[in-house]
């Protein structure tokens, strides 16, 4: 995969010398940001309070509340801290965090280090995707930083101040939830725990039953600059109450992403025209699980935590698309949405009913059929996800809905009415393996069940083995949800599949 182009506006911090560099090696990071101050522990929690630095995966949960909580723990428990730095981005519209680790990974290790040295961590463990640039550019960052230490000796503890590793995970959407990594790192399943503990604590949400501080490559990124330039200088560009630049990637139609840093509170509209993209009929900010805005409301939006929320956004995953008229809005949006559903763990209600559910409605009124009911059907299951699940992920997923609902009022008349849009799918909206997308390809192929209605007898035992794909017509004929088949659901799929007595049910699958 080749490195993710970038481009800044205003000064460069996160992508100093990457102008003349690919990748920054070791001293060619040390050339570009200088050296990297020590740091005890009051020192470095003062600092991130006073710039509020916040995560940069999309919670934007307060670093310093993670950070004292872990070592308020460490300190009662006598168990020292681990260290975790959540790179998978499973996110397909973000390429950021993979910008960062394939041309500045040195950047990233050096916010880890500054905070495992500061808070006497035991280890520090950093979470990639299997098959992503992480899997090889970390293990190769933390080698030359070995080599480095092996020579300088103990003058050099800020390079690696305890021991350090790689974990790969699945690539999928919720294995970047902070609960799966950690399940992930600690050797299971890397899904969302069904009871969540919070990290910081130890015990069932820890690393190893350690109390843990996890956040993502950007926050520690952002953590290292912030420690050389001090509070004050870091604070010199951004807005008073989110100071600094931020990294945004940009979905450019044919085009491959572009990852551009900008000072907080910067016009979305100006970022747009230095990208040469246009608002088109709307903008989805902060990825799938952010929200969609009206073009004119867009264009005018500060890019800040504060800024896109007074406009029912969110900064989320940093990522930004815009929706040329050319494309389908509602069958774009059910396509991602049948992605996602597709991605949940299934552990919870909302992810193995809710989220299929709104899927098929959306694909249903994207086609033309359904009309009023296929989007009441869509509002009502896709409002009763919200609240209810074992993770965030039935949230994000119903805030990309409801504002997609809102934003694409013109459109979803048209295809309420029955007679659709007339405007094909192009798949604008990037999902694994298109060209727009920051991910690879999944690890396997799309699988989906047909019917051979020559065979079909409407027998419905299909209906009673695969509930979740398979619902029966007036007529007791089989109704088959044209939604990807979750991971969770194949076994289902199967035996609906080699106990059909009629052998009228097939699984295809499409590479």
């Amino acid at each position: 995969m080749s490195a993710p182009e970038v481009l800044r506006l205003g000064p460069a911090r996160l992508t100093a010398g990457l102008d003349q560099h690919t990748r920054l090696d070791l001293p060619s990071h040390r050339l570009a940001h200088g050296p990297l101050p020590w740091f005890d522990r009051d020192d470095l929690l003062d600092l991130v309070e006073r710039i509020d630095l916040r995560g940069r995966g999309g919670a934007a949960f307060p670093f310093a509340r993670k950070a004292r909580a872990a070592v308020t723990s460490a300190d009662r428990s006598g168990r020292p801290p681990v260290v975790v730095v959540n790179a998978t981005e499973g996110e397909p519209a973000s390429a950021k965090d993979r910008m960062l680790l394939t041309r500045a990974p040195h950047l990233v290790l050096d916010g880890a280090c500054l905070a495992a040295a500061a808070f006497g961590a035991e280890e520090i463990v950093v979470g990639v995707a299997a098959g992503g640039p992480g899997e090889t550019s970390v293990p190769r960052a933390l080698g030359e930083r070995r080599r480095a230490y092996q020579r300088a000796g103990e003058g050099a503890m800020l390079l690696l101040p305890c021991p350090a590793r790689t974990v790969c995970l699945p690539d999928r959407f919720v294995s970047g939830e902070s609960g799966a990594l950690i399940r992930g790192i600690s050797g299971l399943p890397a899904v969302p725990p069904a009871r969540r503990a919070r990290a910081s604590d130890g015990g069932p949400g820890g690393v190893r039953g350690r109390p843990t501080l996890l956040s993502n490559a950007e926050t520690y990124a952002q953590l290292a600059v912030a420690a050389r330039l001090g509070p004050d200088a870091y604070a010199v560009v951004g807005t008073p109450a989110e100071p600094g630049t931020l990294l945004l990637t940009v979905v450019r139609p044919d085009q491959s992403p572009l990852v551009v840093e900008v000072p907080a509170g910067a016009r979305l509209g100006g970022v747009l025209d230095a990208c040469g993209v246009d608002a088109g009929q709307g903008l989805l900010v902060g990825g799938y699980h952010g929200a969609w805005l009206r073009p004119g409301d867009a264009v005018q939006a500060p890019v800040s935590r504060a800024g896109l929320a007074a406009l029912g956004g969110t900064l989320g995953a940093g990522a930004v698309i815009a929706l040329p008229t050319d494309t389908c809005p509602i069958g774009e949006v059910a396509r991602v949405t049948a992605w996602l559903a597709a991605e949940s763990a299934g552990q919870c209600g909302p992810c193995r009913q809710g989220l299929p559910a709104t899927a098929d409605a959306l694909t249903q009124l994207a086609g033309g059929g359904g009309g009023r009911s296929a989007l009441d059907e869509a509002r009502r299951t896709i409002a009763s996800v919200r609240g209810r699940g074992a993770c965030a992920h039935p949230d994000g997923t119903a805030r990309l809905v409801l504002s997609a609902l809102a934003v694409f009022g013109e459109d979803l008349a048209a295809h309420e009415s029955g007679r659709g849009c007339r405007r094909p799918v192009r798949g604008v909206l990037p999902l694994p393996g298109d060209r727009a997308s920051a991910l690879p390809p999944s690890s396997g192929p799309t699988a989906t069940l047909e019917v051979d209605w020559a065979r079909c007898d409407a027998h419905g035992l299909c209906a009673t083995l695969a509930p979740e794909l398979v619902s029966l017509g007036p007529h007791g004929y089989p109704v088959i949800s044209p939604t990807p088949i979750a991971p969770w659901l194949e076994h289902s799929a199967r035996r609906a599949v080699h106990q059909c007595p009629a052998l009228a049910l097939r699984l295809s699958r499409t590479p």
